[in-house]
């Protein structure tokens, strides 16, 4: 890892490890964004965030009524600013840096969400990030009135009841709404969703290097998560890197001693430990 990747690593390790009501979100996504850029300045794209959220208190004037600032800061987002969703090219890397989601307008559900919780926040709004599965959302609660957001579609407002259709879109119909599908998402973990997706689209497009970076961010954030455990030995076998496959896989084994893949890792564990590298390896 070079200097200003390592530097940055140790500097996203500083933010994510503060108490969740100290962790910057905003920083913490740019940290991520800046092992890809590694002159990235964060602190003027946070500004940026402050700058649209004094832009939608200009258009405010002296209004103040908590619905009224929250439809001016979607307007201002998804209609001044033309933030959206990127249906065309979804699976863009940049779709998951929040200083190209910035520079471009163009997101994924959870970075759209994050400049919209980020520009919320500086305005004083009752929000929250909703870890729906598929399709990341955001709560707006206040007393006795709550509803959904969605920033991948223009910030439309949705009610409780419209959540089982977007399940329906994104899983065929075969999964009924349940509680846990609307759990707010503390900032680790809308961190964690960010990284797993970039990991996703690294790993389809077998790019071994950058799905090994994710996953050790990942780690940094949630040190116990057997899979990624598992999947940073997996990374490292690939990358010929074989010593240290085998220490990962065998600490995912004592993680976790009856999951349904023990079979096969400790056939890739004795692989490695014999040959060095696994079969049909690049």
């Amino acid at each position: 890892m070079s200097a200003p990747a390592w530097s940055s690593r140790k500097e996203f390790a500083r933010e994510v490890e503060r108490p969740e009501e100290e962790l910057d979100l905003a920083r913490a996504a740019l940290l991520v964004a800046r092992e890809e850029y590694p002159q990235l300045p964060v602190d003027r794209y946070l500004m940026r965030l402050d700058v649209l959220a004094e832009e939608t208190r200009d258009r405010l004037g002296s209004e103040s009524a908590p619905a009224v600032v929250l439809a001016e800061a979607i307007r201002h987002l998804f209609v001044v600013r033309k933030l959206r969703g990127n249906r065309d090219h979804y699976h863009d890397p940049r779709n998951s840096f929040l200083n190209d989601v910035l520079d471009r307008g163009l997101g994924i559900p959870l970075t759209l969400a994050v400049v919209l919780l980020e520009v919320g926040w500086r305005l004083d709004l009752p929000m929250e990030g909703v870890n729906f599965p598929g399709h990341f959302l955001v709560r707006y609660s206040r007393q006795a009135v709550e509803f959904l957001i969605d920033p991948f579609h223009g910030g439309k407002i949705r009610l409780r009841e419209e959540a089982q259709k977007i399940l329906d879109r994104q899983h065929g119909g075969i999964v009924r709404l349940d509680e846990h599908h609307l759990n707010t998402a503390s900032k680790r973990d809308m961190i964690v969703r960010l990284l797993l997706n970039l990991k996703g689209i690294y790993q389809r497009s077998g790019d071994h290097e950058r799905a090994l970076s994710v996953v050790e961010r990942i780690l940094i954030v949630r040190p116990t998560a057997p899979s990624q455990i598992r999947d940073r030995g997996y990374l490292l076998a690939r990358l010929g890197r074989p010593d240290e496959a085998v220490t990962q896989l065998e600490t995912y084994l004592t993680f976790a001693p009856g999951a349904r893949d023990v079979d096969r890792v400790e056939a890739l564990v004795r692989e490695l430990k014999t040959d060095g590298k696994p079969s049909g390896a690049q």
